[in-house]
């Protein structure tokens, strides 16, 4: 419902300040709305002789409160909309409202609305009237709509006729984005549409999983990670889905960022969590930051899995929550808010649709060089399990800690050992290094397993060590290895 305001009043009860409520409406208000009005409430409450102080001292707080926000300087406004509350005689006239009104005219304006473009409306209430039909009121959020058109209800995948329009009572043959309206259409049981979306028939789509750019909402406590459930409100529902967040390669941390589009032909690296200032990755990036160096990309994706389908626009607003949380709790439940760049309507989008997104996750894996074969070629150990089909590691490319590059080459042996090619050939000094290695690992043999461990615990100073890069496409059936 959000997203239909153009002017919100954040009201504030004097006595209480900025309650947890207050905190997630500002969060919802600073993503879906351009301005807005603070009103101190209850104002009755406070001792005569103490409530001007009272009042600004509130007012003063409020404004420090918005420094950091869209709504920085905005006016806060005192009043008691029923003085006495519930109980107070009719007699008791408001405090204040007036002045509100004055203020609530200063800031009102003509936002610019647009009929171009589909039919879409925010259904917020429906009912019968007997002999007329069904009535769906609620306001218009793109295109418009006229007398005689027809219209879908994609919940009940039901196209109707417009029979009728009324705004504010009057009735209408026309009306446009931004209209609050109500549509009388041929009979349909209303209990089945309590709110919803409807709209040019064919223009909205029922999708599974998404693509979405997003932010996180600062006061959200906690990381975000892959793989976690949130409460995702979409279109005019709000659904269980599961997220994984990525982010560019590396190398594109700077890049512009893309509004509104994504790109099926880039890289993106899988991410754990949603890398933030205060994201728990890494002991390494915490020391990093404390240099001064941490690098955050400066535009992050999730892709969001739906428990069950939900119907919506392309390019709408998506809020993450956990809407679970202890309401008591002081602490923001809206975790993060994003924009939808690409739906996925196939049920089985795992196969049809998933292998096209290229997201990787860069795998390291470390073994010893056993021994010297030649002046071109070794055996390596420990970088495989005894058990591990070597042939698929076949022709990677792998690097010595001693600078050399290599190339496997295949397996040796039954118990995971391998040969690693040197094109260019082995430097002298690792020529050394090796066999004082595998001299000192020979020698501690002659069957006492434990001086084995001893010596290779003292000479692993020295061992030359293997490392292999590579990188798999987390959709990728083939589970292929990529290097660059």
């Amino acid at each position: 419902g959000a997203q239909i305001i153009d002017l919100m009043m954040l009201v504030i009860d004097v006595t209480k300040g900025m309650q947890t409520q207050s905190a997630e409406c500002l969060v919802i208000g600073q993503i879906a709305c351009q301005k807005m009005v603070v009103v101190l409430n209850k104002i009755d409450l406070l001792p005569e002789e103490k409530r001007q102080s009272a009042i600004e001292k509130m007012t003063k707080k409020m404004q420090k409160t918005l420094e950091n926000t869209k709504f920085c300087g905005c006016p806060v406004v005192a009043v008691a909309a029923k003085p006495g509350g519930p109980e107070a005689p009719e007699s008791e006239s408001p405090l204040g409202v007036s002045e509100l009104i004055e203020v609530l005219k200063s800031q009102a304006y003509l936002p610019s609305r647009d009929p171009s473009g589909h039919f879409l409306m925010a259904v917020d209430h429906c009912f019968s009237i007997k002999g007329q039909g069904t009535v769906m009121t609620g306001t218009i959020l793109s295109g418009s709509v006229s007398l005689g058109d027809n219209v879908e209800i994609p919940a009940l995948k039901v196209t109707k006729k417009v029979k009728s329009m009324q705004m504010f009572h009057t009735p209408v043959t026309y009306a446009m984005q931004g209209d609050r309206v109500g549509i009388c259409v041929t009979q349909f049981d209303p209990k089945l549409l309590e709110r919803g979306l409807i709209c040019t028939p064919e223009s909205l789509h029922t999708i599974h999983a998404a693509i979405i750019s997003l932010k996180k909402i600062q006061y959200f406590r906690g990381a975000l990670q892959t793989k976690a459930k949130f409460h995702i409100t979409v279109g005019h529902e709000t659904v269980m889905g599961r997220v994984m967040f990525f982010s560019p390669a590396p190398a594109d941390f700077n890049a512009e960022i893309q509004e509104n589009v994504f790109d099926f032909e880039k890289d993106y690296l899988y991410q754990e969590e949603y890398l933030s200032r205060d994201s728990s990755s890494s002991e390494e990036n915490k020391e990093n930051d404390q240099a001064g160096g941490v690098q955050l990309p400066r535009q992050q994706w999730a892709l969001l899995e739906f428990e069950k389908p939900v119907t919506c626009p392309k390019l709408c607003l998506v809020i993450g929550s956990k809407l679970d949380t202890d309401i008591h709790a002081n602490t923001c439940r809206l975790a993060f808010h994003g924009v939808l760049l690409q739906g996925m309507e196939d049920k089985n989008y795992t196969e049809t649709f998933l292998p096209r997104l290229k997201v990787y996750k860069l795998k390291h894996k470390e073994g010893q060089v056993e021994r010297v074969m030649d002046d071109y070629s070794v055996i390596g150990r420990s970088l495989f399990k005894k058990e591990t089909n070597i042939q698929i590691f076949v022709g990677l490319k792998v690097k010595l800690s001693t600078g050399e590059d290599g190339i496997i080459d295949g397996g040796f042996g039954q118990s995971g050992k391998f040969k690693i090619r040197i094109p260019d050939g082995l430097k002298p000094h690792t020529k050394t290094l090796i066999s004082v290695a595998s001299k000192k690992k020979s020698k501690a043999g002659k069957g006492d397993t434990t001086k084995e461990d001893e010596s290779s615990k003292n000479s692993s100073a020295q061992a030359v060590t293997i490392s292999l890069l590579f990188k798999r496409y987390v959709f990728d059936t083939q589970k292929k290895m990529i290097q660059s």
